[in-house]
């Protein structure tokens, strides 16, 4: 018999009717088993739909959000200095108006 591969959208599909219709009522219905029931359940709490994603742990999601922070972080600082260099460069202008080369 082969191994039948449920896509994310039956996966929440499942998890929302085994709520409303019982659990091994939509497992007999859909032909899973409920470890995979149960397993589908605890990504989808504790990681949301990103823990359907092939071979994802809360440890790679949890390594992903500190990246996340941190490249929101960087970008922060960058958008700064480059404010700074800006107004840096209108202070300059304002107070030498012959070095910028206008007449």
């Amino acid at each position: 018999m082969k191994k039948r591969t449920f896509s994310k959208e039956e996966k929440l599909k499942v998890l929302e009717e085994a709520k409303s219709n019982g659990v091994q009522a939509t497992l007999d219905k859909y032909g899973v088993y409920p470890a995979t029931y149960y397993s589908w359940k605890k990504k989808y709490e504790t990681m949301g739909e990103k823990g359907f994603r092939h071979g994802m742990t809360p440890a790679h999601l949890k390594e992903i959000r500190r990246l996340e922070k941190e490249n929101e972080l960087l970008k922060k600082l960058l958008a700064e200095k480059e404010i700074e260099a800006h107004l840096k460069d209108d202070l300059l202008k304002k107070k030498y108006p012959w070095a910028s080369g206008k007449s």
